[in-house]
């Protein structure tokens, strides 16, 4: 049974006739023992009033921390998809570089030969060109000397 301030204030005690109780120190310790059981009383709800506030306080931290957890977690994931994205571009690029310097190879390298092809083609005109200079000289040097022969004659 639970036993309040207002219980004890409110009990009475019977006497005996004799050796009994004396009224008034039953009275002024039982308004003692009230009083005490009071404060201990507005205490023990005082500190349950703070045991509240600081759970409260505590799940409002514990919510806290949840939230920053998942957003280092998330900040994280974003961080390792940002490095991830760079590779994967920074591959491409280089991909892209590659393919062109190929191309930028090749196309020199068939310029080389066209240009190979053209100087083979010139040389080939030039003897061409040298034999045929020749060939007219040999004829108008044959043609001089007939005609000196003839004038001698």
């Amino acid at each position: 049974m639970k036993i309040t301030p207002l219980d004890i204030q409110q009990q009475q005690f019977k006497g005996k006739v004799f050796g009994g109780l004396n009224p008034d120190d039953v009275d002024t310790f039982l308004q003692a023992v009230a009083q005490e059981m009071e404060n201990l009383s507005r205490e023990n709800a005082n500190l349950r009033e703070t045991v509240q506030k600081r759970a409260a306080e505590a799940e409002i931290l514990e919510q806290r921390e949840r939230d920053l957890r998942d957003t280092l977690l998330a900040a994280h994931k974003i961080s390792d998809d940002m490095k991830s994205n760079a590779r994967k571009e920074a591959d491409l690029i280089i991909a892209e570089a590659e393919i062109r310097a190929e191309k930028i190879v090749a196309d020199a390298e068939n310029r080389l030969v066209q240009l190979e092809n053209d100087l083979q083609e010139i040389r080939r005109q030039k003897i061409q060109f040298e034999s045929t200079f020749r060939s007219m000289l040999d004829s108008c040097l044959k043609m001089i000397s007939c005609n000196e022969r003839d004038e001698k004659a």
